[in-house]
C-alpha cells in the first residue's frame, strides 16, 4: 500500500488566517516542532514577497529535520517575460529549497478577468516555469489553482493546465478548491476525469468555506490522491484550510492509510496545542480528536460507560492521538492528565508516586488562575520537578522596580530596572534599560546573575506574547504572558499569570533563568 504524504502550509496558508502573525522565530519554532509528526514536506513561506519568509530559509538551514522537507512556494513567470529573468523565479531559486511548489490559474476566468492574459499564454507560463525550475531544483509540485471550479466552469481548459505542467516534468499535480465550495458529490467524478488525463501523482489542497474541507480531502485520497495539503488546527485565509490533526488520524485510524507512525500520530494533540500557544490563539476545546473536550465526559450515563468500557462513547483510544479520556467531574482524570503530560515533557513520575495527587491539585489550582502549559514547556518541567523536590533555587528576589519615563512628546519612553536578589549570602543590585519595561527587567536580572552564572551570557529573551483572559475586565483583566528563550542548544517557553504585567513577566523571566540553571545541573 502506497504512503499517502503529508504537506503542511502552516507557515504559509495558515499565517494568512485574519489574527494570525508568525515572527521568523516562530516560523522556525513551529517547523521543527510539525517536523516531529512526520510530515513529509513544510512550507516555509514565498521567497522574495517579505523579508520574513526569505530569512526563513536561511535560517531553518541551521536546523536538522528528522522527517520534512522544506518547501519553497511562489508563481510562475510573470507575461511577457523570460523565465530565467523573471525575480520571482530567482528568488524561488535562491532560497536553496530543493522542493519548489509553483502555483498558476486553472481556472479560465481568472486567466481572463485576473491576469488578463490569453489562455494559451496562461499555459506557455506553466509550461515554461516548471521546465526551468526542473533543471535546478530535485522536485516540483504544480499547484493547480481554482483547479475544481476551473473544471466546473471549462473541463477542458483545466485539464489543459495541469497537463502543461506534467508537460513541463512536473513531479505532482495538486488540485486546488481555492474558493471552498466544492461539495463531497463532485470530487470523485472530478479525480477520475483527472486521472485519465496525467499520468502523475495527485495531491489535493482545499479550503473550508463550506466545512467540507476535510471531507473533500479524504474523499480525494479514496479516489486517488496520494498527497494531502492543510495546515495545523485548519489556519488559514477567509474560513481556513484542510486541518492536518483531523485529517492525519482519519486516514491512519479510520481508513488504515500510511502517512505517520504510532509515535508520530500521539503527538497530534501536543502540536495542535503548540501551535495555538505560539499562534497566541486560544485553543478551540471542541475540536475533533486534539481539543480537550474531544474525549471529556461529563457524568451520567456516558460516565459511568466509559469506566466500564471507553469505547462505549469513544471511537477511538484518546492516547493514539495523545489526547486523555476527561471525567470531567473525577480526581482521577486529573492524576491521568498530569501523568500523560509529565511523560511527554520526560519527567518520571510513578503512577503510584504519593506526589500525584499534590500535582494534580496544584495544576488545577494554576490553571483556574489562567495559567497554560502547552506552549510553556519549561515552566511545566519545572512545576513536575518541583512537586518531586528536585527544583533548586538559585536565586532569591529581594525586590525589583521599573521605570518607564516620557520626557518630550517628540522622544521615545525610556524604560529602565532596578533589581535586588539575593545568592547564598551575597545581595547583589542591578540597574539596566531596555526596549520597553519587560526587556529592561530582564536585562538587569540576567545582569545581576551574570557574576554567579556566567552560563546565562547565552540566554536571550527571543519572543514575548501577551493575552488578555477576561476582556471583559478592561484593563483589570489578568493577563496571560509567554515567553520564549534561548541559547545555542535551543529555544525553551515559560509563563507568567498576574493581574499585572510586569509581575506576570517576572514570573515567566525567573522561570526562563531556573530552567536554564536547573538544565545545566542535571
Amino acid at each position: 500500500m502506497n504512503r499517502i504524504k503529508l504537506y503542511d502550509t502552516t507557515l504559509r496558508d495558515g499565517a494568512q488566517a485574519e489574527d494570525i502573525s508568525f515572527s521568523l522565530e516562530d516560523k522556525v519554532r513551529i517547523a521543527l516542532k510539525i517536523d516531529e509528526l512526520g510530515i513529509d514536506y513544510i512550507e516555509g513561506g514565498w521567497p522574495g514577497a517579505n523579508p520574513k519568509d526569505t530569512a526563513f530559509f536561511s535560517e531553518i538551514k541551521k536546523h536538522t529535520l528528522k522527517n520534512a522537507k522544506i518547501a519553497a512556494f511562489g508563481s510562475t513567470r510573470r507575461a511577457k517575460s523570460k523565465v530565467a529573468d523573471d525575480e520571482n523565479i530567482k528568488a524561488l531559486l535562491k532560497s536553496n529549497s530543493s522542493v519548489i511548489t509553483l502555483f498558476s490559474k486553472a481556472w479560465d476566468l481568472h486567466v481572463r478577468d485576473a491576469l488578463r492574459i490569453s489562455k494559451e499564454e496562461n499555459l506557455e507560463m506553466i509550461f515554461d516555469s516548471i521546465s526551468y525550475l526542473k533543471k535546478h531544483v530535485d522536485e516540483v509540485m504544480f499547484d493547480a489553482e481554482h483547479f475544481f471550479d476551473g473544471y466546473k466552469g471549462n473541463p477542458e481548459y483545466a485539464i489543459k493546465a495541469i497537463q502543461a505542467a506534467e508537460a513541463g516534468g512536473a513531479d505532482w499535480i495538486v488540485l486546488c478548491d481555492t474558493n471552498g465550495g466544492t461539495m463531497p458529490t463532485e470530487v470523485p467524478d472530478i479525480m477520475k476525469a483527472v486521472a485519465e488525463s496525467v499520468k502523475l501523482p495527485i495531491g489535493i489542497h482545499v479550503h473550508n468555506d463550506t466545512e467540507m474541507a476535510v471531507a473533500n480531502s479524504i474523499i480525494a485520497v479514496a479516489h486517488g490522491a496520494t498527497q494531502v495539503q492543510g495546515t495545523i488546527n485548519g489556519y488559514g485565509e477567509r474560513c481556513g484550510n484542510a486541518n492536518l490533526c483531523s485529517i492525519i488520524p482519519n486516514l491512519k485510524f479510520k481508513f488504515g492509510k500510511k502517512c505517520v507512525t504510532d509515535k508520530q500520530a500521539a503527538k497530534l494533540s501536543e502540536v495542535s496545542a503548540f501551535v495555538d500557544e505560539i499562534a497566541n490563539m486560544k485553543h478551540y476545546n471542541h475540536r475533533p480528536y486534539v481539543g480537550k473536550s474531544a474525549f471529556a465526559h461529563k457524568g451520567g450515563v456516558h460516565a459511568s460507560a466509559v469506566m466500564k468500557n471507553p469505547k462505549t462513547y469513544e471511537h477511538i483510544e484518546p492516547e493514539l492521538v495523545g489526547n486523555v479520556q476527561r471525567i470531567l467531574v473525577s480526581e482521577l482524570s486529573g492524576r491521568s492528565n498530569i501523568l500523560i503530560k509529565a511523560k511527554q515533557y520526560g519527567v518520571d513520575i510513578d503512577s503510584k508516586d504519593g506526589t500525584v495527587a499534590n500535582i494534580v491539585s496544584r495544576l488545577k489550582d494554576l490553571e483556574g488562575q489562567g495559567y497554560q502549559f502547552e506552549g510553556a514547556d519549561a515552566s511545566f518541567e519545572l512545576l513536575m520537578n518541583e512537586a518531586k523536590g528536585k527544583r533548586k533555587k538559585f536565586f532569591e528576589l529581594i525586590g525589583f522596580r521599573v521605570i518607564v519615563e516620557k520626557r518630550n512628546k517628540d522622544e521615545e519612553p525610556i524604560s529602565e530596572a532596578t533589581i535586588k536578589i539575593k545568592v547564598g549570602e551575597k545581595v547583589e543590585i542591578t540597574a539596566a534599560e531596555g526596549n520597553g519595561p519587560v526587556n529592561a527587567l530582564d536585562h538587569a536580572l540576567r545582569k545581576a546573575l551574570y557574576k554567579f552564572y556566567p552560563e546565562l551570557i547565552d540566554v536571550s529573551l527571543v519572543d514575548f506574547k501577551v493575552r488578555i483572559l477576561d476582556g471583559k475586565s478592561g484593563t483589570e483583566a489578568k493577563t496571560r504572558v509567554l515567553i520564549e528563550s534561548g541559547d545555542s542548544s535551543g529555544t525553551w517557553g515559560t509563563v507568567g499569570v498576574h493581574g499585572n504585567i510586569i509581575e506576570a513577566s517576572w514570573q515567566a523571566i525567573v522561570d526562563s533563568m531556573d530552567y536554564k540553571l536547573n538544565k545545566r545541573k542535571k
